[in-house]
């Protein structure tokens, strides 16, 4: 028996029973296998709860689609993560290999998703696999590579590292490094925000969307030149190097265990809200079954750690791992927290900065001038709630490089004669324009006016369209405190409409509002951006709209998973 005998147990598994409540697990691929052999067993010595039999139906199932399906249920906008199938349904117990997947989920809109439990059941670090013959020219096995000399190594430019990532915001793995690596680039030194993109451009290039398709990139063939014209380096988990190994390649891969260690994966065990009593009874006993010794040895089988770093029998570990891992090497980069004590501005940080630094846009910013933006914000010192937005607006400018094109607008009512919207700066290159917003947004003041909402985004709308380029992210990034307040503009029943026709899937343009204060309506901001694409984000304290900008600005528009 795999989890052997204790009371819990003892009082839900009976040798008879009737009926059938089914419990439904989606787990991680890698884990999966574990998952159903345990539950399995559980099933056939008799799992019951008050005299009704369990059946356990465990789906291997990726965790970004997961993720998708959750977030569409919850109203959650999750970048790089794109829309739900629709052939993917939310189970009773989800079990992804990252806590990062709750927490973006968390942070990102589904403020009435609280899953149950989230204890940890597993564990893999996160590692930097190397083709065996590169990572001795760093001095593996017997040298410690740190986070800076890969940084280094990474952003020598021809010279340096081939190195690769799996899409960061719909992988983990990814993710995780994405985080070391911007952490190694801010302690650097030196111009922090020109090391940062250096080294996410140089990832960039060799960026896949699946795991597979980059594990594919590694050498083939055991010569100079396949060595050379092959990716040399990329963030994994441990298991992925082990399932990797085990195929026996022509060059196998090396397991760089980097310090400051990278947050690892941690499959947590999260029971979904919304389940009745019975199958959250049924839960907890599979829980139970899925922390016992028994089931450590069901992770050795799949290239698995225990929770606490330690590995069961059988586990054949990469030259050079850290055993246990749950000592000083597995500290988070520093602002990341280990499992259960992330730090989600520096999560959003790191995906907006990679989309900021790996997807150049064209974008128009729209900024609110209405009279209510003299509004004092406590939070800010009392600064005016205008102070705020073009002070934000002003540090999110520092984040784009010249290969971005922006330009600026205001608006209020009647702000250009009956016009409500004025251009300060047309939207160019920055390598042209940059100083000319700079100075545009440092002269921004409130007006006497209302909030010409509706009128304004049709025409910014309209504008970013008329403009739009290939290749690029073409959005409107409106801010504004209040709800359309124009007697003599269009309805949003006209707006809507207008929207709906001038749209084109062939020319995309995304609409990100930013709302600020208490008189915002998420509802009549969500239906706008609902037709374009893009996403509402309110927040009542003015003085966050900065790590809100950040949010919206890493929204890329996504095909339906």
């Amino acid at each position: 028996m795999v989890g052997g005998t204790w009371f819990g147990y003892q009082q839900l598994a009976g040798p008879s029973c009737s009926g059938e409540i089914e419990l439904s697990v989606a787990a991680a691929p890698e884990l999966a296998p574990a998952v159903q052999k345990a539950s399995a067993q559980w099933v056939e010595e008799g799992a019951a709860v008050s005299g009704t039999c369990i059946a356990v139906n465990v789906s291997a199932s990726e965790p970004v689609d997961v993720a998708a399906a959750v977030a569409s249920k919850h109203g959650a906008t999750l970048a790089g993560v794109g829309q739900a199938s629709g052939t993917v349904v939310t189970p009773d117990i989800w079990i992804p290999d990252s806590s990062t997947w709750l927490l973006r989920l968390k942070n990102n809109g589904a403020t009435a998703f609280a899953p149950g439990n989230g204890a940890s059941i597993a564990r893999s670090p996160v590692v930097v696999a190397m083709p065996e013959p590169v990572a001795s020219r760093f001095g593996w096995p017997e040298q410690k590579l740190g986070w800076t000399d890969l940084l280094n190594a990474v952003s020598k430019g021809k010279g340096g590292l081939r190195a690769g990532i799996v899409e960061p915001t719909q992988d983990a793995a990814g993710l995780s490094g994405l985080l070391s690596l911007t952490a190694a680039a801010g302690a650097a030194g030196g111009d922090t925000q020109k090391a940062t993109t250096g080294a996410l451009r140089a990832l960039a290039t060799g960026r896949s969307a699946l795991r597979q398709d980059l594990l594919a990139r590694f050498p083939r063939a055991n010569d100079p030149t396949s060595i050379a014209s092959g990716l040399g380096a990329a963030a994994l988990s441990e298991e992925d190097v082990m399932a990797y190994n085990s195929t026996k390649p022509p060059i196998p891969l090396a397991a760089l265990y980097l310090e400051p260690a990278p947050m690892p994966l941690d499959y947590p065990f999260a029971v979904l809200p919304g389940i009745e009593p019975a199958k959250q009874s049924a839960a907890r006993v599979l829980f139970e079954l899925l922390t016992t010794q028994g089931f450590k040895k069901l992770l050795a089988a799949q290239s698995l750690r225990a929770p606490d770093g330690n590995w069961g029998d059988g586990f054949k570990a990469p030259q050079g791992a850290p055993s246990p891992a749950g000592g000083p090497a597995s500290a988070a980069p520093a602002g990341v927290g280990a499992a259960g004590g992330l730090d989600p501005s520096a999560i959003d940080r790191a995906v907006s900065g990679w989309s900021i630094a790996t997807q150049p846009g064209r974008m128009l910013a729209v900024i609110d001038v209405s009279g209510s933006m003299k509004t004092k914000v406590p939070s800010a010192n009392n600064a005016t709630r205008e102070q705020v937005t073009v002070s934000a607006s002003s540090q999110g400018l520092r984040l784009f490089d010249d290969s971005w094109s922006i330009g600026l607008w205001i608006f209020s009512t009647e702000l250009v004669g009956s016009r409500d919207w004025q251009e300060l700066v047309p939207i160019n290159p920055l390598s042209s324009n940059r100083g000319q917003l700079q100075q545009a947004l440092a002269g921004i003041r409130p007006s006497k006016g209302n909030t010409g909402l509706y009128d304004t985004i049709l025409e910014a709308y309209k504008t970013v369209q008329s403009g739009w380029e290939a290749g690029r992210v073409n959005s409107v990034v409106l801010y504004t405190d209040g709800k359309n307040d124009d007697k003599d503009g269009i309805t949003q029943a006209q707006l809507l409409s207008e929207l709906k026709q001038l749209r084109d899937p062939e020319r995309p343009v995304q609409v990100i509002i930013i709302g600020i204060g208490n008189e915002v309506s998420k509802t009549e901001l969500k239906a706008i951006t609902d037709v374009t694409g893009g996403g509402p984000f309110v927040t009542e304290d003015p003085a966050k709209i900065g790590d809100i900008f950040l949010k919206g600005i890493a929204l890329r528009p996504n095909a339906p998973r």
